[in-house]
């Protein structure tokens, strides 16, 4: 970046209002010095680096692979930490990370065999790994060596102990809640837009065991509540909670095993359609037992807000409608839990739900033609309704359309002065306006 701009950057915030900017220096390549992987003590690590160079033409400074460069937690605040499966082995995981005409990576890639850590993306970068960008960056994303559909024989006890460890670590480090709002799958991550839904993935998928990992993180689900409180947490026993889904896109049956997942139905009734996410069923139409329709399952550790109780069954709100899951009589499926609900404010019909906590236009300088700005996902919290809230969500875009800060307001952190608020949407969170809802203990 020349002193010219520096010097125009420096004058726009003097002027930016609500919104502050947070300039990095040029980039470095990774792995250029000897680099010590950030993994706890006593945690099997290594260091191997992705690819952090460019594609083609030597003077198109816009196509590069495979990670930003940045100062996190100084830029933006690192808020969430992401669970991911590879899909591949290992060793072709880190060799996809390391060629930059893949455009991905993370910073993690965790071995089945025998919980094996490689840190690949410094953890003050922005690894693309989400399918979100607000995501991305202000997150750390783990990938674990598997195939969702063929969970269970790739989600090893070694995993379970190495995937936890690193995440106390790094929760510690950078002040991260042990929640499930905060430490997601990638099948929690939200899509940025509306039309964006159908393309988001669904891993680690219905066999990762949710209940067994938060337990290694310390926070096991335990009563907290009133048995009829209005919150609950969905806890079923993994290995007797047996599940028949299907590998829709090999057109397969897969076997019935134990799950982390709970169907969910339009009904009280085992008969009545599966829940439909209208953002991957724009038709309208059922949802379906695939393995990735992730909007006709809610998972184990994931929050919900009771709508409705009928014996044998309990209906919560979910993408702005009732959803149906069993819970039968003396059973675990939920749990009674404190915590906080975010509900419209009074006199507000219904508020937009985003995908996003970016800044307002009018908070960017008018000279910034990539004015980012959420826009809603299709979804409504309604009057009467009312969702898990997971707190403040740092507002902010990250500009970074180079390989090196070519750019003017390259590399830059744009701060809005909107606040948001984290919300469990349905199976993926979401965020919405603080200032259209009110954030109150559950009853």
């Amino acid at each position: 970046m020349t002193p010219q701009q520096r010097t125009r950057l420096a004058a726009a915030l003097a002027t930016a209002g609500a919104l502050s900017m947070t300039l990095l220096g040029p980039a470095t390549h990774a792995g250029a010095d000897p680099v010590r992987p950030d993994c706890p003590r006593g945690l099997a690590c290594d260091w191997v680096p992705a690819a952090h160079e460019q594609t083609g033409d030597p003077a198109d400074k816009e196509t590069y692979g495979n990670y930003d460069t940045s100062d996190r937690p100084r830029t933006n605040k690192i808020r969430f930490i992401v669970l991911h499966d590879t899909e591949e082995d290992f060793d072709t995981t880190l060799k996809i990370f390391q060629n930059p005409l893949r455009q991905a990576s993370a910073h993690y890639v965790v071995r089945s065999s025998d919980g094996h850590v490689t840190q690949m993306v410094k953890n003050k970068d922005v690894a693309w790994q989400a399918g979100n960008w607000y995501v991305n960056s202000h997150s750390i994303g783990i990938e674990q060596e598997g195939v969702a559909v063929d969970g269970a024989k790739w989600y090893t006890p070694e995993m379970y102990r190495s995937t936890a460890k690193l995440v106390r670590h790094l929760a510690a480090e950078y002040g991260i809640p042990l929640d499930r709002q905060h430490i997601i799958g990638h099948d929690g991550v939200p899509p940025t837009t509306a039309s964006g839904t159908r393309n988001m993935h669904w891993d680690p998928g219905p066999y990762w065991d949710w209940n067994r990992f938060m337990a290694l993180l310390g926070r096991p689900t335990v009563p907290t509540a009133p048995a009829r409180g209005e919150l609950v947490t969905i806890s079923p026993d993994f290995k007797k909670n047996k599940q028949a889904f299907r590998d829709c896109e090999k057109g397969v049956d897969l076997p019935v095993q134990g799950s982390s997942a709970v169907p969910l139905h339009t009904a009280p009734s085992a008969d009545a359609p599966l829940f439909s996410d209208p953002g991957l069923h724009p038709d309208g139409s059922p949802g379906t037992n695939c393995a990735a329709d992730w909007g006709s399952k809610i998972s184990a550790t994931q929050r919900a807000v009771v709508a409705d109780r009928v014996p044998g069954w309990t209906a919560i709100w979910w993408y702005g409608q009732k959803a149906w899951l069993r819970t039968p009589a003396h059973t675990r499926t939920t749990t009674p839990t404190a915590g906080y609900v975010v509900r419209p404010k009074k006199g507000r019909a219904e508020v937009p739900v985003l995908g996003v906590a970016y800044p307002e236009k009018s908070e960017y300088p008018a000279d910034f033609a990539d004015q980012r700005v959420g826009a809603p996902l299709g979804y409504t919290i309604k009057a009467g309704q009312s969702y898990p809230g997971g707190g403040e969500a740092p507002t902010g875009y990250f500009h970074a359309p180079t390989i090196d800060a070519s750019y003017p307001y390259d590399h830059t952190y744009f701060r809005g002065g909107e606040r948001y608020v984290t919300v469990q949407i349905g199976h993926r969170i979401a965020f919405v306006k603080a200032s259209d809802v009110d954030i109150v203990r559950a009853r």
